[in-house]
């Protein structure tokens, strides 16, 4: 019999981490797992370390190939993988003893749901920007379906390392792909768009550690403009697709920078809303106005965008759009 679930972990170099992260899947109050750990051509020990536990374990399994990078080692990971189900993690992180019990019994209850995730603690605190706490709580406020529905195109709205998903949902959209974006964001987007749900368990089930040299800080696939680009590229080919015009609220460098982005999808920014008199009036730089907010009503039938960054301001624009009759994920779409 196949197990109930394969946690796929691509390693490499994690010589100083790997017992403790292996430490925490081998705890798990669930007994029936295989650890599939994908080595990218590690040359630093964790090899041996992973020979040495997989040995002692048979549920630890150990896939030693020559580095090529984290896609090709998650698409190797999913081709091996023993059960219908993987959880994801890392080899510098710690599950809880209970992740794995709680998440198939979510995804038992929720056969629809493509990606199951969890709330997170990110450690060690001390080394956490205000960004990062800003992030931390908001992705640990974003937890049912509808939630992260509504967001997904804000930030992404799981950890990768937390998450279990259906390797036949993840297969059947071709696996990761490689490019210049985040190989995770660029999955959920796509299960997303594809109409699957995605959802979480209401419980921290994962310690995701913050480090200085994580891909997500060195990689230029993880900075700013590269998510935005993604995102256009979503947006473009789902619920912008056959549009050649949306509208934006906001006219900060927000917006500034989602014109960019948009226009590389062909779709050019017809007109900003503002809610600063010292703006409105203007004109920017693509020819376009600035407008009153007040006058959204007059150009409903044209999609909008809400790429305002400030703290509070997104639910203040939900606020103002919704008592005028606006439909959030129908007729307008918060972004950041």
């Amino acid at each position: 019999m196949p197990p109930k679930v394969t946690v796929l972990m691509p390693v490499f170099r994690a010589v100083a981490t790997i017992d403790e992260a292996l430490d925490s899947v081998v705890g798990q109050t669930l007994p029936d797992w295989e650890l599939l750990a994908v080595d990218d051509g590690s040359d630093d020990g964790t090899v041996q370390r992973l020979a040495c536990r997989a040995a002692a374990d048979p549920r630890i399994r150990l896939l030693q190939r020559p580095h090529r990078g984290i896609v090709a080692a998650l698409n190797d990971g999913l081709d091996q993988a023993s059960s219908g189900l993987i959880a994801r993690m890392d080899a510098d992180d710690r599950m809880t003893s209970d992740r794995l019990q709680w998440q198939l019994e979510a995804a038992r209850q929720h056969p629809d749901w493509a990606v199951i995730g969890s709330r997170v603690a990110m450690v060690p605190e001390s080394s956490l920007t205000d960004g990062m706490r800003h992030y931390r709580d908001w992705l640990n406020g974003v937890l049912t379906p509808p939630q992260i529905a509504r967001d997904i195109w804000v930030e992404s709205p799981l950890a990768h390392p937390s998450v279990l998903f259906r390797r036949d949902v993840v297969r059947s959209l071709g696996g990761y792909r490689e490019g210049p974006f985040p190989e995770d964001y660029d999955l959920w987007l796509r299960i997303h768009t594809a109409g699957h749900p995605i959802g979480k368990v209401d419980r921290e089930l994962l310690a995701w550690r913050e480090r200085p040299d994580r891909l997500s800080r060195t990689d230029a696939r993880y900075a700013p403009q590269a998510f935005r680009a993604l995102k256009a590229l979503h947006l473009a080919n789902s619920v912008l697709s056959g549009c050649d015009q949306v509208q934006l609220w906001g006219a900060g460098p927000d917006a500034r920078a989602w014109r960019k982005a948009l226009a590389v999808q062909g779709i050019r920014v017809a007109r900003y809303f503002d809610v600063d008199p010292r703006k409105i009036g203007r004109t920017l730089a693509d020819g376009a106005p600035i407008v009153d907010w007040r006058e959204t009503p007059r150009w409903r039938g044209i999609p909008l965008l809400c790429a305002v960054g400030q703290k509070g301001a997104r639910e203040r624009m939900r606020g103002m759009l919704a008592r005028m009759g606006w439909v959030d994920g129908q007729d307008y779409w918060c972004v950041q």
